[in-house]
C-alpha cells in the first residue's frame, strides 16, 4: 500500500472506528465484570447506614465493639415491604428484590403529590415502602428503621431514621446520600447534630409528627424541647427540609398507617 492510501482520510477514519469500537468493548466488559462488586459494596454501605442510624454501629465503623461485622450485625433485622397506604404487610413482594426508589419513578407504583402535600419536594409517592426491624425474644419490636428522603437545597437527602421500641421515640438518623455544602448543610452528617436525635420525641399526643429544627430551643425540661433539635448554622434551607421530610415519612402520607398499626400490635 502506498503512503498516500495509508494516509488517506478514508483510512484513518476506519482506524479511529476501529480503535474506538475496541476500547467500547473493553470498557462495556470491564463495567460488567465490576457491577457485582459495586453492587455489593452498595449493599453493604447500605447495611452500614441502616445500623448507624440504629445506633447498633458507629459512623465510619465496619465492626462494633464486639468485632461484629456489618452483615452480622444486620442480620438481627427483619425486613418487610409495606402498603404506605393501609399499612399492612406485602408478602408477595420480596424485599431482597423490590426497589423503593425506582418504584417512585414508575407511574403504575406511584402516584403524584399535590402541592400542599409535597413538603419533602418529592413529586411521586411510591405505593410500597421498606420497613427494618428488629424483635426481642417475646417478638415485641424493639426498633424499627424507616427510609426517608426530601429536598434539601442543591438535591434530594437520603436517609435512615430509627424508632425507639415504644414507636414514639427517635433512636436516631443518618443521611448517606446529599448534595448539601460541606461546614453548612453537609452538617447533616455531623455526629454531634445527629446525637440530638437520640431520645428526640416524633409525636405529640395526638400522635401528629411534630419535630422540629430551631435556631433556639425551648429551655430544658420543657415540653417543646422533647420535639427539638438545632438548625444546621447557615443552612436554613437544608434544615427546613430535614424538618419537611421527617415529618412527611411519620405522617398519614408515608409510614403513618403502618406506625400506627404496629403501636396496636395489628402487624
Amino acid at each position: 500500500m502506498s503512503q498516500h492510501n495509508r494516509d488517506s482520510i478514508g483510512n484513518i477514519l476506519t482506524v479511529a472506528v476501529s480503535v474506538c469500537l475496541v476500547a467500547s468493548i473493553l470498557v462495556s466488559v470491564a463495567a460488567v465484570g465490576l457491577k457485582p462488586a459495586q453492587d455489593a459494596n452498595r449493599l453493604l454501605n447500605q447495611r452500614q447506614n441502616i445500623l448507624v442510624a440504629a445506633g447498633l454501629l458507629a459512623a465510619g465503623a465496619r465492626t462494633d465493639e464486639q468485632g461484629r461485622g456489618i452483615n452480622e450485625l444486620f442480620d438481627q433485622f427483619e425486613v418487610r415491604v409495606v402498603d404506605l397506604r393501609t399499612g399492612d404487610y406485602v408478602d408477595d413482594l420480596d424485599p431482597q428484590e423490590f426497589d423503593q426508589l425506582r418504584s417512585a419513578r414508575d407511574p403504575a407504583m406511584s402516584r403524584r403529590l399535590d402541592g400542599d402535600e409535597d413538603k419533602p419536594t418529592l413529586r411521586r409517592l411510591e405505593q410500597y415502602g421498606i420497613v427494618y426491624l428488629i424483635r426481642d425474644a417475646d417478638g415485641d419490636v424493639e426498633k424499627t428503621v424507616l427510609p426517608v428522603r426530601g429536598m434539601g437545597l442543591w438535591g434530594t437527602m437520603f436517609g435512615y431514621l430509627a424508632i425507639e421500641g415504644d414507636l414514639v421515640t427517635a433512636e436516631g438518623i443518618a443521611f448517606y446520600r446529599h448534595q448539601e455544602t460541606p461546614g453548612l448543610g453537609g452538617e447533616i452528617e455531623n455526629p454531634r447534630w445527629r446525637a440530638q436525635w437520640e431520645g428526640l420525641r416524633l409525636f405529640d399526643d395526638e400522635g401528629r409528627p411534630t419535630v422540629e429544627l430551631v435556631k433556639t430551643r425551648a429551655p430544658e425540661g420543657s415540653d417543646a424541647r422533647q420535639h427539638q433539635v438545632d438548625m444546621l448554622a447557615g443552612a436554613t434551607l437544608t434544615s427546613r427540609g430535614v424538618e419537611n421530610l421527617v415529618n412527611f415519612w411519620l405522617s398519614d402520607l408515608g409510614y403513618g398507617a403502618y406506625l400506627d398499626k404496629l403501636r396496636r400490635g395489628e402487624v
